[in-house]
C-alpha cells in the first residue's frame, strides 16, 4: 500500500521556503496550482520592498507604488535571466526544467523579501535590504538547483549571482537613462 501525503499548506510553504527547505522547493516546482502563491509572494515581496525603500531615503508615500513596480520588474528581469542562464549556459545533460516550474520555485525565494517592510524604520533600513537581499539570494540558489535539477550547488550559485549581477547593472542603466536631470 502507497502512503499517501497532503501537500502542506501555504504557510508551511513559506516558512519551509524562508527556511530553504529543499523539499518544499521540490514540491511548489512540481504542483502547477501554486503559480498562483507564488505570484502572491512575489507581489506582496515587491510592495514589502516598496513601502520598505521609503526609510533609506524617505521619498514621498506617493513614490511606493512607483518603487513597488520597480521592484517587482527587478524580480521578473532577474527570474528571466536565472531562467535563460540556468537552462542555456549553464545547464546540464539532466537540466530539464519549463518556465512554470522555475517561476513558482522562484516566487516562493521570494518569501524573506516580506520582511523589507522593516525598512520603514530608517535606521533599520539598509541592514534590513542587506539581510532580506543575502537571504533570497540564498534561496534562489536552492529554488534553481531544485527547479533546474543540478547536482552542483557552485552552478546554482553562479547562475544566480550571474543573473544578480546582470539585474542590478540593467537597474542601474535604465536608472540612468530615465532619473531626472539633476541641475
Amino acid at each position: 500500500m502507497a502512503t499517501i501525503t497532503k501537500p502542506n499548506t501555504f504557510l508551511q510553504r513559506l516558512v519551509g521556503a524562508a527556511a530553504l527547505d529543499t523539499a518544499i522547493y521540490e514540491e511548489v516546482e512540481a504542483d502547477r496550482g501554486a503559480i498562483g502563491q507564488a505570484f502572491l509572494i512575489v507581489v506582496m515581496s515587491s510592495v514589502a520592498a516598496g513601502i520598505g525603500m521609503t526609510g533609506i531615503n524617505r521619498p514621498s508615500v506617493v513614490a511606493i507604488p512607483m518603487l513597488s513596480i520597480f521592484a517587482l520588474m527587478a524580480w521578473a528581469a532577474w527570474a528571466l535571466l536565472t531562467f535563460v542562464l540556468g537552462t542555456q549556459v549553464f545547464g546540464e545533460p539532466q537540466t530539464r526544467s519549463d518556465v512554470g516550474e522555475l517561476l513558482r520555485t522562484l516566487g516562493f525565494a521570494a518569501t524573506p523579501g516580506w520582511l523589507q517592510v522593516i525598512g520603514l524604520i530608517h535606521a533599520a533600513a539598509m541592514p534590513v535590504f542587506v539581510i532580506t537581499q543575502v537571504w533570497m539570494l540564498a534561496a534562489t540558489v536552492v529554488a534553481v538547483r531544485q527547479a533546474l535539477d543540478y547536482t552542483s550547488t557552485a552552478r546554482a550559485i553562479a547562475v544566480c549571482v550571474c543573473g544578480w549581477v546582470l539585474t542590478i547593472g540593467l537597474a542601474a542603466v535604465l536608472g540612468l537613462v530615465f532619473a531626472p536631470p539633476v541641475s
